[in-house]
């Protein structure tokens, strides 16, 4: 039965229009039991994925309506004991199914101050506390709720395409949110509008207990509620809802509950003032089997006195936060502004991660930094950011945290300067619905021999290579590589365990320390492959780029220069590097091709090429930011502030890549020659004071010992130049490196 979710028909709608307007309805009612089947398929699959929740456990969840069949569905049909609980005004139809389908059912006797949901979720919490292991959907806050109707989205894209219009109404926030979400990554000019009941207080409305409509409105507010996502609500009360729903079953023969009576209601009316040609979808949720008793029941109207209340033909414009008594309209752009957040999951530690807290502040976002260990980030608190310390190398942990915490519509985007956390990044947004790359396509870079056989299948230009999870594996693939070789990690960073080998026996002993280190230096396990490469006697380049969708910006491309092999560390990068047009623009190409085939569409990366007899050749793609202080590099010589941009896009405000100037810039590492203990580096004051020097930056801490650099992290500082031109910028790091003594406790030598 899980395998028959969703699909569901999209049909279009016989009602008077402008010309050229089209009218449909997608008819979630025709899954098993409604819409919700959906959610709780998504959210069980999510919950047993991550191990949330272990076979056999019970599944308790608290619903009035359709969550609860669909929960019922999905976990009884994957052998769970199901607790639902529930209130008085569920029909005896759905208490039946229930009941049929081998459910526990709970009744609640009597309301709460929080009205009938606060009374439900303190049954809930009693059962919970009652049952170990037990695993609640939380539909209400669990990200997973809206993240179900994805699904819905690509289904209308698949039979529909373009749609101008999506209604829905509005209870836990969860589809209307979810599947405008999902489509405005396609439509970003899609408007949404949601229908809501009078009484309800999920639009900043009085509460008026007592409301009659079942599957919408709310006496609390959900976090999965998304209110930046809406762009203008209506109210109907309960007369007006439920009239709409009869209309329904009258005039377009769908026989459906009051949520899909009410998303009618305005359908019809949105069809009346559409732009000519427009396309209008509805989402109708349950079918009317449940409401026989009271929607479709002329004792059940009289009973209530439903013909008493205010009626209205067409909706009254009102100023959002006006208390309305029958159906009336406003748009959300007058809500007042709440508080966003962006988050950040953990951060690099050369500089830039604390400078990207800054940037959200200047934007006026909190940055909220999730962490395992904030003594990391020296000057983080400092930015005036939130950290909020969880265990970041579990996702369900993380999860849990940003569930428990925030309000979806608190969140703005969340991102990382890490190159290690890059991948979990890209699942979270993905998980919450906000910018950022798929995670497949973070893999595939962040693992690098993913990333080759990918390039490989798509034929861009790349050295050759051979893919190494066991030393038996070595010989063969140094035989079909060739000699010399680099042979590296498949998932490290900063030039980290990257080696030059001249013999088979150098790269079969080096494969397998590589091999046995299990996890990096964040703790993360290691994907514990190797890669042998052809190595490449070529000049470096990075290509930093930007993506939108399949706009892909090229910001500029870096020189590198690194140390002598066997070691591949960098020493000095140059922006823009002193290239012919030509030769840029080649690099250029290559490196979209690549990006193209990875499936990055998505922000900043930063890709390494070699410029070989044969043209550029792909060393790796970097799904983010670039490190070695390359984005100060641009800033300085262009003015555009690459890290601003990356907070940018992550919060789905503008980018601007625009440069403001045409310069130059440079940085040069600090290095120990020799090892030993530092005892201090001379004559940075001296170095500070020199024309066209803009930072020197000593990051080593005296007394630790050093060696000639194996990895980036064996850097001891930096100098940064700023020129009129390339020339210009290396003549000055060059005097500056001979201005700098690199002092031992055992030596002294220039550096």
């Amino acid at each position: 039965m899980n395998e028959a979710i969703g699909n569901t028909p999209l049909v279009r709608l016989a009602v008077s229009a402008s010309e050229g307007t089209r009218v449909y309805a997608k008819l979630e009612l025709a899954n098993a039991f409604g819409m919700k089947d959906r959610v709780a398929k998504n959210i069980v699959a999510e919950a047993r994925r991550l191990g949330v929740l272990r076979p056999g456990a019970p599944i308790v969840e608290s619903s009035s309506g359709t969550m609860a069949l669909g929960v019922a569905l999905v976990g009884r049909s994957l052998s769970h004991p199901v607790h639902i609980v529930t209130d008085p005004r569920t029909d005896p139809t759905t208490l039946a199914k229930l009941r049929a389908l081998g459910c526990e059912v709970h009744v609640v006797p009597a309301m709460t101050d929080g009205g009938w949901q606060g009374a439900r979720l303190a049954r809930l919490a009693e059962l919970m506390r009652e049952l170990p292991g037990s695993f609640w959907p939380q539909q209400y806050s669990n990200p997973d709720n809206p993240g179900a109707y994805r699904v819905l989205a690509d289904e209308i894209l698949r039979d529909l395409g373009p749609v101008d219009t999506l209604v829905g109404a509005v209870g836990s926030g969860g589809s209307l949110c979810g599947t405008g979400r999902a489509l405005r990554r396609t439509l970003p000019g899609l408007r949404v509008v949601g229908v809501d009941s009078v009484g309800s207080t999920l639009f900043d409305q009085p509460d008026v207990p007592g409301r009659l409509q079942s599957g919408l409105g709310n006496s609390l507010h959900p976090n999965n509620l998304d209110r930046t996502a809406i762009d203008e609500i209506h109210w109907l009360n309960d007369r007006e809802a439920f009239a709409a729903t009869r209309d329904l079953a009258r005039e377009q023969q769908i026989f459906a509950g009051n949520t899909s009576g009410s998303v009618y209601r305005l359908l019809r009316e949105l069809a009346l003032t559409a732009t000519p040609g427009s396309r209008i979808v509805g989402i109708f949720p349950d079918r009317g089997d449940r409401y026989t008793e009271t929607v479709y029941s002329d004792a059940y109207w009289a009973a209530h006195r439903l013909e008493e209340l205010p009626f209205s033909d067409a909706p009254a414009p009102v100023g959002y936060g006006t208390a309305v008594r029958s159906w009336s309209r406003a748009g959300l752009d007058e809500r007042p502004a709440r508080q966003r957040h962006l988050l950040f999951v953990e951060a690099n530690t050369s500089g830039t991660g604390v400078q990207a807290l800054r940037a959200a502040a200047a934007l006026g976002l909190t940055a909220v930094l999730l962490t395992s260990k904030p003594e990391r980030y020296v000057g983080a608190v400092e930015t005036g950011c939130e950290v909020l310390v969880c265990d970041t190398n579990q996702m369900p942990v993380l999860r849990k945290a940003i569930q428990e915490r925030f309000r979806r519509e608190e969140i703005a985007g969340i991102t990382t300067t890490s190159d290690f956390y890059v991948p979990t990044v890209a699942g979270l947004a993905d998980w919450l619905g906000l910018p950022g790359n798929s995670e497949d396509a973070a893999n595939r870079c962040r693992n690098k021999a993913s990333l080759r056989r990918t390039l490989k299948d798509a034929g861009v230009p790349q050295p050759r290579f051979a893919v190494v999870t066991d030393v038996a594996q070595v010989a063969a693939g140094v035989a079909a590589v060739g000699l010399p070789c680099v042979v590296k990690p498949a998932d490290d960073s900063g030039s980290n365990d990257v080696l030059l080998c001249a013999t088979a026996a150098e790269a079969t002993e080096h494969a397998a320390r590589v091999l046995a280190v299990e996890s990096n230096v964040r703790g993360l396990p290691t994907a514990r492959t190797v890669l042998i490469e052809e190595y490449l006697d070529a000049l470096e380049y990075s290509v930093e780029m930007f993506s939108d969708g399949d706009e892909v910006t090229c910001v500029g491309v870096t020189a590198k220069y690194l140390t002598g092999t066997p070691y591949f560390v960098e020493t000095r990068h140059v922006f823009p590097a002193p290239l012919p047009e030509a030769e840029r623009a080649a690099l250029t190409d290559t490196v979209t091709l690549a990006l193209k085939a990875t499936g990055m569409r998505f922000g900043p990366t930063h890709t390494e090429v070699k410029l070989t007899a044969r043209g550029p050749e792909i060393i790796e793609i970097n799904p983010r930011l670039a490190g070695g202080m390359i984005p100060e590099l641009i800033r300085l010589a262009t003015g555009s502030d690459l890290l601003e941009q990356q907070v940018r896009a992550a919060a789905a405000l503008p980018v601007d890549l625009s440069a403001e100037r045409s310069g130059h810039a440079g940085i040069q590492f600090l290095l120990a020659e020799h090892p030993g203990t530092l005892a201090s580096v001379d004559g940075t004051a001296e170095v500070l004071s020199a024309e066209g020097i803009e930072r020197v930056t000593v990051t080593a801490s005296e007394g630790i010992d050093v060696r000639p650099p194996r990895n980036a992290y064996d850097r001891l500082g930096h100098v940064i130049a700023r020129g009129d031109d390339a020339a210009d910028v290396m003549d000055a790091l060059d005097s500056a490196l001979r201005g700098i003594s690199v002092q031992l406790c055992t030596d002294t030598f220039a550096k």
